[in-house]
């Protein structure tokens, strides 16, 4: 019987793959992006210190009354416009994107997309 690895298994060893290429520095953050089936949940990370300077989800109040789905595209841009906004009120300016595994497609690129208009460059 032939077995496979499972869909979460392959997600994480790419991701692994990707964090060995790049972190997020105090200059530079990392904006990691991490999405369930309901939800979808960004995080300004300072891989230096270990700390997360920003951070938004459609688990927040004031963001899940501005949305009528949680699991959807234009949750992920509307949580994307939130947590670049938050950054720039902090400093921040540039990060590095860590889609953590995921395809840059649908929701990844939805929160990506959005967080460029407001103004984060990577």
């Amino acid at each position: 019987m032939v077995s496979k690895e499972s869909r979460q298994e392959i997600r994480a060893k790419k991701h692994l793959k990707e964090r060995k290429r790049y972190s997020g520095t105090a200059v530079r953050p990392r904006l990691a992006v991490f999405r369930s089936n309901k939800n979808i949940y960004a995080q300004v990370i300072d891989d230096d210190s270990q700390k997360t300077i920003v951070s938004a989800s459609t688990l927040e109040k004031d963001i899940k009354a501005e949305l009528k789905n949680t699991d959807d595209c234009d949750a992920a841009a509307y949580v994307g416009d939130v947590v670049a906004k938050r950054a720039i009120e902090k400093g921040i300016k540039t990060v590095v994107f860590d889609r953590a595994g995921y395809i840059y497609h649908g929701k990844v690129a939805a929160l990506a997309d959005a967080a460029r208009k407001a103004g984060l460059e990577f």
